[in-house]
């Protein structure tokens, strides 16, 4: 991968990991069209990283006070919202365990599962529209039901933050809530993964990935703030026509080259 390409996949990487129309799918697409490998581990990690930083400079106030509420050992609104975020991992972490090999299968370059997937996000997106807005708050019931939701998204082309947000605003979930809420939950998976990652001998950090860093941060810095305000205004219908022309064009592409 060149440094071009490399800066190119992070702003896609940045954008489409808040965005709710799929990182993994887009990169998939982008790979077909530069005709490049998939599979790079220490570019995907670096890439995981950078919007995982990105969350949690754009969250830090909210983080810091989760933090020093945590540390008053004691039950407040800081522990009762960790406890949210760990019982919203409990999903991906079984599935990541028991189906990690059978998932990475999945990411074969192939785009007909990314298309469909895409699509299935487009209609995902399209029923948020009919939700009417919420005044629930996370719980540990609702946020289990967010991280199943989560879990399922691993699938390349279903949107992660797309699933988890709409999971949350058919609980009734408030909207501006339930984005934050969505993004927050995934620092720590994605930190995890990442420090299991490294320890592979397969991971082999090179010069390219840290163009793909500096643009995934950046691009993710301003895709974070952009889609809390998204959702707190029920403005998702645009993504879900985007995502069903990129599933389209994914199925089009699996044909044609």
């Amino acid at each position: 991968m060149e440094v071009w390409e490399s800066a190119i996949m992070g702003v896609v990487q940045g954008l489409t990991e808040f965005l709710p129309v799929s990182s993994s799918g887009h990169l998939a697409i982008m790979q077909r069209l530069f005709g490049v490998e998939g599979g790079n581990m220490s570019f995907d990690v670096t890439v995981h990283l950078a919007t995982a930083l990105a969350s949690i400079v754009v969250f830090r106030r909210e983080i810091g006070a989760i933090i020093a509420g945590a540390f008053r050992f004691q039950l407040n609104p800081q522990t009762v919202y960790l406890i949210n975020i760990a019982v919203s991992m409990l999903p991906v972490i079984f599935v990541g365990l028991m189906l990690g090999e059978q998932i990475e299968t999945l990411f074969d370059g192939s785009l007909i599962l990314v298309g469909a997937m895409l699509i299935v996000t487009a209609g995902l997106l399209a029923l948020s529209g009919y939700v009417r807005a919420g005044v629930n708050p996370i719980t540990p019931k609702r946020a289990f039901v967010v991280g199943l939701a989560q879990a399922v998204a691993v699938l390349p082309g279903l949107s992660r933050s797309g699933t988890t947000i709409v999971a949350g605003l058919l609980q009734g979930v408030r909207r501006e809530e339930m984005a934050r809420f969505s993004f927050m939950m995934v620092i720590i998976p994605i930190l995890g993964m990442a420090a299991l990652d490294m320890t592979k001998s397969e991971f082999v950090f090179e010069r390219h990935d840290l163009a793909g860093f500096a643009t995934a941060f950046f691009t993710g810095l301003f895709a974070c703030k952009a889609m809390v305000r998204l959702v707190s205004r029920g403005k998702l219908v645009w993504f879900a026509i985007y995502c069903a022309a990129a599933g389209l064009l994914a199925l089009l592409l699996e044909i044609f080259m």
